[in-house]
């Protein structure tokens, strides 16, 4: 039997979802995902000198900073509410075994040091590889044309405890060699550094994704690509392997890389361990959005905030984000 609207209406209703979307104060009524200031850590590229603040082409609106001017940049980051910051170093020296990074006046260390004194209660938070600083742009020593893992992991966890005398108060190994938490953790422990969390990039993919970082961190493989360490694009149990591992080895922040494409994995990881989530909204991302409205093919805020909210609603606890400052603005 056909019915009409009037029929149904008068007969058997139906449901009328739309009620609760009609003005913006019932919307924000029943909105079952908020995201907050609180969920964002600004990702900063540090280089030496004095009063650089080079904008990186591919990336309008993010900059190399030397310290001074970092200094200043995270001021502005703590007033507007951004819990924390991790830092990415471009060293004046470059070599094989990539020596600069765990050196105590490295660029990284200097920052630290600079950040802890004149941006109190800033949480700096430092990425543990090796790509920024070897010539050779991988994450890792090399022979031939192999990045060998064991011999990698002592020069991380020197790296990692380097940036822990300097002060950070997190460390987060993003090479993807196996192991690294591990010795990681036993090294600062050790050392007297047992309360220092781990955040680990535990499901790190070999993504299309970073060409924008590499420009920024100046860290381009010199020869082959990472797809002998970071994941395959088409696995997802594997990701629920590495972030396991990653766990039992110590670490206490797990993190996805990259995040739109991933939130799948985001998910999945939230579900599986219940563990702090983090998940980077990487340079290809962001340049991307930051493109598209350039053109006036999109609308680069609310595009912003859309994609920032679905990585939050996928299970993310805190995102790291080129869009901090202006999300924090917009919030």
């Amino acid at each position: 039997m056909q019915f009409g609207i009037k029929e149904i209406v008068e007969g058997t209703p139906f449901v009328r979802t739309r009620r609760t979307r009609m003005t913006e104060g019932l919307r924000s009524m029943v909105r079952e995902t908020a995201l907050t200031v609180n969920d964002f850590i600004y990702p900063l590229f540090v280089m030496p000198g004095s009063n650089v603040r080079n904008e990186i082409r591919s990336m309008p609106g993010v900059f190399q900073l030397s310290v001074d001017t970092l200094v200043e940049e995270c001021r502005e980051v703590r007033d507007l509410g951004i819990p924390a910051v991790i830092l990415f170093g471009i060293p004046e020296h470059k070599d094989e075994t990539g020596s600069s990074a765990w050196d105590e006046n490295g660029i990284i260390q200097q920052a630290v040091r600079a950040l802890k004194k004149n941006v109190p209660g800033l949480v700096v938070i430092t990425d543990v590889c090796m790509c920024e600083y070897t010539s050779h742009g991988h994450c890792g020593i090399v022979d031939g044309e192999e990045i060998v893992n064991d011999a990698t992991l002592e020069l991380l966890a020197r790296e990692a405890l380097s940036h822990a005398q300097a002060g950070a108060d997190m460390v987060a190994p993003s090479d993807m060699m196996d192991g690294r938490v591990a010795v990681i953790r036993e090294t600062l422990d050790a050392a007297g550094y047992t309360t220092l969390p781990i955040m680990s990039y535990a499901a790190k993919y070999s993504s299309g994704f970073y060409g924008p970082f590499r420009d920024a961190a100046e860290s381009a493989p010199a020869f082959g690509d990472r797809r002998s360490h970071q994941m395959d694009p088409a696995n997802s149990n594997e990701a629920v392997r590495e972030v396991a591992i990653d766990i039992e080895e110590g670490a206490d922040i797990v993190m996805v890389k990259p995040a739109l494409p991933y939130l799948d994995i985001i998910r999945r990881v939230k579900d599986e361990f219940g563990m702090p989530t983090a998940a980077y909204q990487v340079s290809g991302e962001y340049a991307m959005i930051k493109a598209a409205a350039a053109n006036g093919w999109l609308d680069g805020d609310r595009v912003m905030m859309e994609s920032l909210l679905s990585i939050k609603r996928a299970g993310a606890d805190m995102i790291l984000t080129y869009f901090a400052k202006d999300a924090a603005r917009a919030l």
